[in-house]
């Protein structure tokens, strides 16, 4: 395991027994974090992007911020919604976050999961062609928004502009150098995890994949990644790419933890994320350090995978979860060869 981050969903809700309580609180708290996870020696501050609901919904604000605030660590989404999104702003608004980060975004995008409403990327102005799904579209706009990233021209100049222009047709400013090797596409599928290592991308796998074999599922995980490994290959990228896979992991080292994560007992589960779609859920993990090492040796997707991104309950408060941070960076991490 070479490197570790966290994932957050940015839940906020005004019941009195959240510490989020407010979309002001999830964004700065969220800020916080990440900035307590670096000085931790943590590698990651990731974030989820949901529309339509009480949580974070508009990542390159957060992501600007965050870049603002830290120095080393990677700052990413898993995953931004591709239905939702137009990939020109887009490219614009990842070139000028990367920029203020230093260049250590690594942006996870994907078709997305069930929403809070009806085709909400309808209320984006984003409308599937003839004959095309809501996948097909948030594949094509990625398409689109990878090609941006390459910084190659393709608007044709005024001849008569408000300022003067470099030579040659015009891209897209600012452009961040590299972002493009820094994309990433969540699969849940085989399929899907192949036309990821073909389109060059890295590969985010969370803790749902669609049931293919009945398998458990990180066995079935760690065989979407290989899937994605060799599509990679065969594709003939000449760079390594990186894989994360996402699991919740909560050391039990003091009461508060036992209170809050001692009773879990989850395990792997079936059921249907949409209709006509079964998934496989994986397990929660909660016990002792040492128990829990044993069972994090045992998860074949952690071990095909490079990093490790950690969900954390973001309600529970920023001093709660690095907490949980520093004790699986302490405890638990060593022992899966992480440094």
């Amino acid at each position: 395991m070479k490197s570790i981050g966290f994932l957050s969903f940015g839940h906020w809700n005004p019941s009195p027994n959240s510490g989020t309580r407010s979309a002001s609180d999830a964004l700065l708290q969220s800020i916080d974090l990440a900035v307590a996870a670096e000085e931790l020696g943590a590698d990651g501050a990731y974030f989820r992007v949901h529309h339509f609901a009480r949580q974070l919904g508009s990542p390159f604000p957060l992501l600007s911020a965050i870049g603002a605030r830290t120095s080393r660590i990677e700052i990413g989404t898993a995953v931004i919604d591709m239905r939702y999104e137009n990939p020109f702003y887009m490219a614009e608004d990842a070139g000028a976050a990367d920029l203020i980060a230093g260049g250590r975004l690594q942006l996870g995008i994907s078709r997305g999961s069930p929403e809070q409403v009806i085709d909400g990327f309808r209320h984006f102005g984003h409308v599937p062609a003839e004959g095309q799904t809501d996948a097909d579209m948030a594949r094509g706009h990625a398409e689109v928004f990878l090609d941006l990233l390459r910084g190659v021209g393709f608007a044709r100049p005024n001849p008569r502009p408000m300022f003067p222009n470099p030579p040659g047709l015009l891209r897209l400013e600012p452009h961040s150098e590299g972002l493009r090797e820094r994309i990433w596409w969540g699969a849940a599928s085989t399929p899907t995890a192949q036309w990821t290592g073909k389109m060059g991308m890295n590969l985010q796998s969370s803790t749902l994949v669609f049931d293919e074999t009945g398998k458990p599922f990180h066995v079935q995980q760690a065989e979407q990644i290989r899937a994605f490994r060799a599509a990679w290959a065969e594709a003939g990228h000449t760079r390594t790419p990186r894989v994360s896979v996402s699991r919740s992991i909560f050391p039990l080292v003091n009461d508060l933890d036992r209170a809050y994560f001692g009773r879990d007992t989850s395990e792997d589960h079936f059921g249907y994320i949409e209709p006509t779609k079964r998934a496989a859920f994986g397990r929660s993990y909660a016990d002792v350090p040492e128990r829990l090492i044993e069972q994090l040796r045992g998860d074949e997707g952690i071990a095909e995978a490079d990093t490790l991104l950690l969900t954390v309950p973001n309600q529970l408060g920023v001093d709660y979860n690095a907490h949980v941070i520093e004790a699986i960076l302490t405890q638990i991490a060593p022992a899966l060869g992480w440094r």
